[in-house]
């Protein structure tokens, strides 16, 4: 079993810095900046820490994104193999691997290290495309005996030999172990045992009885992760179990909010792992944390993917949608050996990514006739799917439990189809977790869309006489979902906010505000998110969402604009009458638009 580590470390980083190792990268990085661009036209990100799995293998080590115009790839990856390979080799890390992964425009270049070396790894990334950079531009590398042992200096300050030995003794008990630079802990939850890095007891000290790791699932997906992560989280709690919680607003023990804000990566999964009150984790993974750092984990005994839809290409060497589904299916990787992957076989890019992964794999579905729903049956697979007006569970066997749609109510009686998803989503995990068929039942006819059970995610409220949604949908997959939802609600008037942050391209702007335009809106208001400018002048977004209304038809008399979003609601909440219809888009400044609804 390999160790999830983020910062194994012996050392503090300003010793790191102190080192002569440090003053040849910052010279390399120096020399670079000037003369690749103009050679090569090559951009190099900053190295990174993998410390879980992740998209590029289920390894801990290091990777440097490499971006480029006119270079052949074969030309880097060539160079990366004799380069990285020559570095690991002289290093004593003969164990050790190298891997590169293309992508349009560039690649990434990654080497594994010991869990107790991955501060040396970025270093030794480093080192390793010093010498390709060198050898492309034809220029003399700095002296490799001296970078070498340098590098070795920093080795010897950051090894932690008795974390090797708890790590091989944790997989020899076959319980979980998690480290980062302030502590490493044994099993999960109630347990789990946690000890300071430098203060590591022996593997014979270790009370290995009391440590266990407990039920953990990981969710992720572009859209409805959260409402899947909360939703199961509900139905553990109707189980009687006390649930630790991560998503992308809070991190959450029983009824014990420790932190809020987005905790999807895997320090907010250590942070619900090593509370000794946890008895079961549903844990949401977003891409970022799965793409910095790797999955917090390797034990988890369900994963799903609720979705891959079209949302923050271009990163980390992610730039198309099979590559984005590739990014959420590492979560595959994060499976214990008999663990269960859920997946949504309504949607294509899920579809095609399946057929790469060997896990056991449960499908859903809206439509119990759908070709892998009927094929797991005939193979005698558990799979979840919509029968008429119920929700279905098939074990394998036979149907052995259903729940009327009607009576899980953030579905509104199956008019929000993503949410009919996101329960049978939710039936899947919880029934891999090996919750009971009546907490199941019991969790979902209790969770509803309001902003105690799934806070901005089609939260509904009555405003004299109107009825007002509240979504954080953000991209064109999540809003015409929404959209749709909202299509069969009868209205006298409609009316939309809309708000993007600044860093999404005027492509992704204009594609959202054109999905938005499906809801019919007879008023807009285009809301500013102050906090979110990245990069863009102020009011510049707000322009572009009414650039693309007028473009589609609607008169500019019928749009107006907000400084925020709940300036933008109060303007729209002013002019509501009973028998209108309004959906608020909000991603930020949530707490003020309830606070207004609210009333005085």
């Amino acid at each position: 079993m390999r160790a999830v580590c983020a910062l194994p470390a012996m050392m503090s980083k300003t010793a790191i810095e102190q080192g002569a190792l440090m003053d040849r990268i910052e010279q390399l990085e120096s020399a670079l900046e000037i003369a690749l661009p103009e050679v090569k036209h090559i951009r190099v990100e900053p190295a990174r820490r993998l410390t879980g799995p992740g998209l590029i293998w289920d390894r801990p080590g290091a990777v440097l994104d490499i971006y480029f115009e006119d270079v052949e790839p074969d030309i880097l990856t060539g160079l990366w193999q004799k380069h990285a390979r020559r570095v690991l080799d002289a290093l004593g890390w003969a164990g050790e691997d190298l891997i590169w992964r293309r992508f349009r425009g560039g690649v990434n270049l990654a080497i594994s290290a010991p869990p107790d070396q991955l501060y040396s790894a970025i270093f030794a990334a480093q080192t390793a495309w010093h010498f390709c950079a060198a050898e492309l531009l034809q220029t003399g590398p700095m002296p490799f005996d001296d970078m070498i042992n340098d590098l070795k200096t920093v080795m010897a300050q950051e090894e932690n030999p008795a974390l090797i030995a708890l790590i091989a003794a944790a997989s020899a008990h076959d319980v979980d172990i998690l480290c980062d630079d302030h502590a490493v802990s044994l099993g999960h939850g109630v347990g789990s045992r946690i000890w300071p890095t430098q203060g590591l007891p022996a593997p014979q000290d270790v009370a290995w009885s009391d440590i266990h790791d407990i039920p953990l699932a990981f969710i992720t997906g572009t859209n409805g992760k959260t409402t899947t992560t909360r939703l199961c989280a509900a139905i553990a709690r109707a189980a009687g179990k006390v649930v630790g919680l991560t998503s992308t607003d809070v991190v959450q023990v029983g009824d014990d909010i420790l932190d809020r804000g987005d905790y999807s990566g895997p320090g907010g999964a250590r942070m619900v792992l090593r509370d000794p009150r946890v008895q079961i984790a549903c844990l949401e993974v977003a891409r970022g944390g799965i793409l910095r750092r790797g999955l917090p984990s390797r034990r988890a005994r369900v994963a799903v993917v609720t979705n891959v839809a079209r949302d923050h290409l271009g990163e980390y060497g992610v730039m198309t949608l099979p590559e984005l589904a590739q990014a959420k299916f590492a979560v595959a990787r994060a499976l214990a050996a008999d663990g269960v992957l859920v997946l949504n076989a309504d949607d294509p890019n899920v579809v095609l990514e399946a057929a790469n992964v060997s896990a056991a794999i449960w499908w859903f579905s809206l439509d119990a006739a759908a070709p892998l729903i009927t094929q797991a049956r005939t193979q005698g697979q558990p799979c979840a799917y919509r029968k008429g007006d119920a929700l279905v569970f098939f074990d394998g066997t036979t149907e052995t439990w259903s729940i009327a749609i009607a009576d899980v109510p953030i579905t509104f009686s199956g008019a929000a189809k993503h949410n009919v998803r996101n329960a049978l989503a939710a039936l899947g995990v919880c029934t891999a977790l090996g919750i009971p068929q009546n907490a199941i039942r019991e969790g979902l006819t209790g969770f509803v869309s309001d902003p105690r059970d799934n806070p901005g995610r089609f939260n509904e409220f009555r405003y004299n006489g109107a009825r007002v949604f509240i979504d954080f949908a953000h991209n064109p997959h999540s809003i015409a979902a929404v959209c749709d939802a909202l299509s069969v609600f009868p209205s006298t008037r409609r009316f939309l906010m809309l708000s993007q942050p600044g860093d999404r391209s005027d492509q992704d702007i204009d594609d959202a505000a054109t999905t938005a335009l499906q809801f019919q809106p007879d008023l807009i208001v285009a809301a500013e998110i102050a906090d979110y400018l990245r990069g863009r002048a102020l009011n510049e977004t707000p322009r572009l969402i009414e650039a693309s209304a007028i473009a589609a038809g609607i008169k500019p008399e019928n749009i107006l604009r907000a400084s925020s979003p709940s300036k933008g609601a109060k303007v729209i909440l002013d002019q509501v009458q009973p028998g209108d219809l309004v959906l608020l888009l909000v991603l930020s400044d949530r707490e003020r638009v309830f606070e207004t609804l609210a009333g005085p």
